[in-house]
């Protein structure tokens, strides 16, 4: 990509979208039965699991709005990078409050950076997107995402073994799960139930898992060995992508001092496929 390329895109930069929703109780209810947790029907009041957020604030693309890869088109808020595969490369998140269920919420986007770099498969842009998170004008969450676009292709990395953990659960992530996840974010991108395109257009040897549906199942397996605490900042960032039908582990390693929790997705041949920490409230 070129620079005059570069610095059309960068006009994007500052640009920002507010939009506001309630945060209903069905959606959280169908993401418990999902992800296979027991959890009773959601209520009004009821605290909001960390990144169960991604629920809500949809973006209600109409056909003629949508792209050939399943998104919408590009070019309204996020700039028209010309580079076909999009990922989400990883994230970090401050929550400040919780989020409960009947909260009228209000999310302010800004693009903060588009930065172009050259990576094994050629070129590849990074796009910085905020996103803010109020209930009655005070800041709730705050999230920072890292969006990555590249061109076809691209080299294997390197193996990144993973040791056993003290904290570990294998996921199954079959058809069905893939498209209930995509089905409760409305997300139309076709690599996560299309297995024709995902094959034949992009590339890829099978249906890849949603890249915050991992981040969630690490954030889950924190919940599910420690359902009391509450964690006050999580950060991941995607190393590899996860294939279905085949099972992977999310595993994690509690700090000695309580303060923190090191999650690590690990796929079927034991190496890293997603990285993140998790920061405790004290």
């Amino acid at each position: 990509m070129d620079l005059a390329e570069l610095a059309a895109l960068r006009q994007y930069v500052g640009r920002s979208q507010t939009v506001s929703d309630v945060l209903a109780p069905v959606p959280p209810t169908l993401l418990a039965a999902t992800i296979d947790r027991d959890d009773p029907p959601y209520q009004a009041g009821d605290e909001l699991p960390p990144n169960w957020h991604r629920l809500y604030f949809l973006s209600a693309a109409r056909p003629g709005e949508v792209g050939p890869d399943g998104h919408p088109a590009r070019g309204k808020f996020l700039p028209p990078v010309p580079l076909p595969r999009r990922m989400f490369a990883g994230g970090r998140l401050e929550f400040f409050r919780p989020l409960r269920i009947g909260d009228s919420v209000t999310r302010v986007s800004e693009i903060l950076g588009v930065e172009g770099k050259q990576g094994r498969s050629g070129d590849l842009v990074f796009v910085t997107v905020r996103h803010r998170f109020s209930v009655g004008g005070e800041v709730a969450l705050e999230e920072t995402q890292d969006l990555v676009y590249r061109g076809p292709g691209g080299g294997e990395a390197a193996p990144d073994p993973v040791a056993t953990a003290p904290w570990q659960r294998t996921i199954h992530p079959d058809p069905v799960m893939l498209f209930r996840y995509s089905a409760l974010t409305f997300n139309g991108h076709r690599i996560h139930y299309d297995h024709p395109y995902v094959t034949q257009e992009e590339g890829y040897p099978g249906l890849i898992v949603h890249g915050p549906l991992i981040a969630t199942l690490l954030l889950d397996l924190l919940r599910r060995e420690r359902p009391q605490v509450r964690v006050a900042g999580f950060s991941f960032r995607a190393r590899r992508p996860l294939f279905s039908p085949n099972p992977f582990d999310v595993r994690g390693w509690p700090a000695a001092d309580g303060r923190s929790v090191r999650l690590v997705a690990v796929n079927p041949e034991g190496s890293a496929a997603m990285t993140a920490e998790a920061v405790l409230a004290a």
